[in-house]
């Protein structure tokens, strides 16, 4: 298996739809979206098997102080690989200067970020507001 890593924010709608559906992530249903949000996004690191997007991680961030993770998936296909480690290196590399990398992480995926160096942050919980999409 030999994996392209590149930056970019240009994608075709039906890589992204094919990535988020492939974990089964309901913003796979918006891809035209998804699109505008990777365009949006200060950093976009992607995975390549060939022609086929099989990771993306992008960072929204402040410029100086804080960046934030919101999207890491890897096709199943392709996880237990280094795919997800690889972008994640890439995207602490880039942020070394800044005084924070946030993420949110699923209680299942905390080992794994664990492993990477984040920390579950003590009396802290993560909120949101998540818009039903109709």
């Amino acid at each position: 298996m030999n994996i392209l890593y590149k930056e970019t924010k240009e994608f075709n709608p039906k890589d992204l739809q094919d990535l988020f559906l492939s974990v089964e992530w309901s913003s796979g249903n918006f891809p035209e979206k998804l699109v505008i949000a990777m365009q949006n996004s200060s950093t976009v690191y992607t995975a390549w098997d060939e022609d086929k997007l099989i990771g993306l991680i992008n960072v929204l961030d402040d410029n100086i102080m804080t960046a934030y993770i919101h999207y890491l998936l890897i096709n199943p296909e392709f996880q237990g690989k280094g795919i997800g480690k690889s972008l994640v290196t890439y995207i602490r590399s880039k942020y070394k200067d800044y005084l924070r990398i946030v993420l949110i992480a699923y209680e299942n995926e905390t080992p794994f970020y664990m492993n990477l160096g984040f920390e579950i942050g003590d009396k802290k919980t993560p909120m949101f507001i998540t818009s039903l999409w109709t």
